[in-house]
């Protein structure tokens, strides 16, 4: 009897070693392991380099001046892009240009131009581009809720969420300039429009929105919080409030004719989610554990690598939720409600969504709790 070929592991570099880097994406390269293997890291720090090298037994380590040649070398199949968000475009496109795949960090980029350029990019050179849209791979997803539990809520009406946290370090790159990718709609804000998308089925066709500052000198170069409205076909509507300023809530609803359906901490890799579905005078309570959604979204790319497939969570995923931040920040800027063209939502592939680990105990360095340094 012939054995099974077993499958070719897809190599990583890591490429920016922040916070989420050390968190979340590093660590989950053991949950991954059986697809994919961590083969290179990438920094502008090298007492990071070897710190971090070190610590997961990474040899090959890399300054961001030294990347080109690695890629080049062919030493890796993949990367995975967890740099400040102005960064994105250059980094794609370098990789792409050698024949190397690439797993973004979202938002995609900073303009719809600039992920336009990187989509372009990654087709001409046959590459996959996939945007970590973890709500997608998550212990509840966003199909799952979409397929499943909506379906107790009659028609769907009304989507509403408040994504807030405390920003708390003033070299934090979430309080850098909107023209960087700074400020709460790139960082959090993704999160609530990617949802209402996929809860929806569609795009919005009309966004307005408001943004506030105060005093605090924390945020002199961006909102300090920012609340916005999607008007969506057949009178659905979306709300949302972010911000950099307030007590950590992470939390929406979805409201139909016939209930409600909450999810708690909805957006948060770190903690445990709790559904709650209301329905005439009862309410189900179902409690998810936590669960490694960066494994997830690595072992799904590795995945759609091996088997030749486009990944769902596309270029032109992130594409869509760019041209809505953009929509929002000039609705910001003239005061107004802007018109946007009608989006085709398609289902979301949910084999990822099956893997079920335990999550990582990180190993930090250089890296404050209250802060989400990229770099």
């Amino acid at each position: 009897m012939l054995m099974k070929q077993q499958k070719k592991s897809i190599r990583y570099a890591v490429i920016g070693l922040g916070e989420i880097a050390q968190r979340a994406v590093l660590p989950a390269f053991n949950n991954a392991r059986s697809t994919s293997k961590l083969e290179v890291l990438v920094s502008g720090d090298p007492e990071k380099l070897k710190r971090l090298g070190d610590a997961y037994g990474v040899e090959k380590r890399y300054l961001y001046t030294e990347l080109e040649d690695c890629l080049k070398r062919g030493e890796v199949d993949a990367v995975y892009i967890a740099t400040p968000n102005a960064s994105h475009r250059n980094l794609t496109e370098m990789a792409a240009r050698h024949g190397v795949h690439v797993l973004c960090e979202k938002p995609l980029a900073v303009t719809a131009e600039d992920c336009e350029s990187m989509i372009i990019e990654a087709e001409k050179h046959k590459v996959y581009l996939m945007v970590g849209y973890r709500l997608q791979l998550g212990p509840v997803s966003l199909a799952t809720l979409r397929d499943s539990y909506a379906k107790r809520l009659g028609d769907l009406k009304v989507f509403n969420s408040v994504f807030t946290l405390q920003v708390h370090d003033p070299s934090n790159i979430r309080l850098e300039e909107v023209e960087l990718g700074g400020g709460p709609l790139y960082d959090i804000g993704i999160y609530c429009i990617n949802a209402a998308r996929h809860l929806f089925r569609a795009g919005p066709i009309e966004v307005f929105a408001f943004s506030g500052r105060t005093k605090d000198s924390r945020f002199k170069r961006t909102d300090e919080a920012v609340s916005c409205v999607l008007k969506f076909p057949e009178g659905r509507m979306a709300t949302f409030s972010i911000s950099f300023g307030a007590f950590a809530v992470a939390d929406f609803d979805l409201i139909g004719t016939k209930g409600r359906l909450r999810l708690e901490k909805a957006y948060r890799f770190e903690s445990s989610q709790t559904l709650r579905i209301y329905e005439d005078h009862r309410i189900i309570t179902k409690k998810f554990s936590r669960r490694d959604q960066f494994a997830a979204e690595i072992a799904y790319f590795s995945d759609c690598i091996q088997k030749k497939k486009r990944p769902e969570m596309s270029g032109e995923e992130g594409l869509l939720d760019v041209k809505i931040i953009e929509a929002l920040l000039l609705s910001i800027d003239l005061g107004s409600p802007i018109t946007l063209e009608e989006m085709n939502q398609k289902n979301r592939d949910r084999e990822a969504s099956k893997l079920r680990r335990s999550p990582p105990r990180p190993k930090l360095f250089d890296v404050f709790s209250s802060s989400a340094h990229k770099h």
